[in-house]
């Protein structure tokens, strides 16, 4: 595993946790009328705080994308998934709640379960399927799934709202990747002319913009704690499908590694989970929200 990589990686995930909490303060005193609406990101880009986040976030897919370009996304994806313990720390730091034994063993599940995908899968970069039909259905179905999970969040309206729109949103973000990767591999063989004619750098700002949307309204209606653990376990997830799937990672498969693969998979989430619940994750800056009501009378 590249040194260079893994610094890019972490940096990235630093960045990006910080971003998220200073998005969700922001996000918390949001009008409800603005869900899932693109009016959200037009109110909160008049809050310093959000831009603020914003601005740390966009630094973080920087970083992300640079790691993205020089190495595999089924490495990369796993190092992203530890922007929580980024997060927790600056929730830890605004709230002065202790670890405690919740706060460590999700801190060791989560390192730990990367260190083992790692080294169990032992990532590695390949050729490209050429196939376009896997590619359309790999994306068509991590796509489909956004779909289906955000119109059930907005026709639910139930308390598993915003993390049924974080878990679009991470999906999002994972064929975003995948993207981000290609893009770049086309910047790097024929510089801007061979980027812009091809519909991938179009297809992440869409899935940018819209992911955005998505976390933004999660934020908005929920704590942290309530929608940054799905969103940070579904993003690797779908990043390492579309990585296997069509953008020519390998990773060891006999049964000793597959078995390792799965079990760092699972005390990821696991791990995520834990610190996502942790007490010290934000509840939010504002007063209590009337619950969520969009239904006209």
């Amino acid at each position: 595993m590249s040194v260079l990589v893994l610094v890019l990686s972490v940096s990235a995930a630093c960045c990006l946790g910080f971003g998220f909490v200073l998005q969700q303060n922001a996000a918390s005193q949001a009008p409800l009328s603005d869900f899932l609406s693109p009016r959200l990101l037009l109110d909160l880009i008049r809050v310093p705080r959000w831009l603020g986040g914003i601005g740390l976030m966009a630094c973080g897919m920087i970083l992300g994308a640079v790691a993205l370009g020089k190495g595999e996304i089924s490495l990369v994806e796993p190092l992203l998934a530890t922007n929580l313990l980024f997060a927790l720390a600056l929730s830890r730091h605004q709230t002065k709640q202790p670890l405690g034994r919740q706060g460590w063993a999700g801190l060791l599940l989560l390192a730990g379960g990367v260190s083992a995908f790692i080294v169990a899968g032992q990532p590695e970069g390949g050729n490209a399927v050429s196939d376009p039909v896997r590619h359309w259905l790999i994306i068509g179905i991590m796509v489909g799934l956004a779909l289906l999970l955000t119109t059930y969040a907005k026709r639910s309206l139930r308390s598993s709202t915003p993390v049924l729109l974080s878990l679009a949103a991470g999906l999002l973000y994972g064929v975003q990747d995948a993207l981000t990767r290609i893009s770049g591999q086309r910047f790097g063989e024929g510089g801007w002319s061979e980027l812009i004619t091809g519909w991938q750098p179009y297809g992440v700002l869409v899935l940018g913009v819209t992911g955005l949307v998505l976390v933004q309204s999660a934020f908005e209606t929920a704590p942290l704690r309530m929608s940054l653990p799905a969103l940070t376990a579904a993003q690797p997830l779908a990043g390492i499908v579309c990585g296997v799937g069509f953008l020519g990672d390998r990773l060891r498969t006999d049964a000793g590694a597959l078995a390792w693969e799965a079990a760092g998979l699972a005390a990821v989430v696991v791990g995520i989970v834990l610190l996502g619940l942790h007490p010290a994750m934000p509840r939010g800056t504002s007063k209590a929200k009337p619950t969520l009501d969009l239904q006209p009378h």
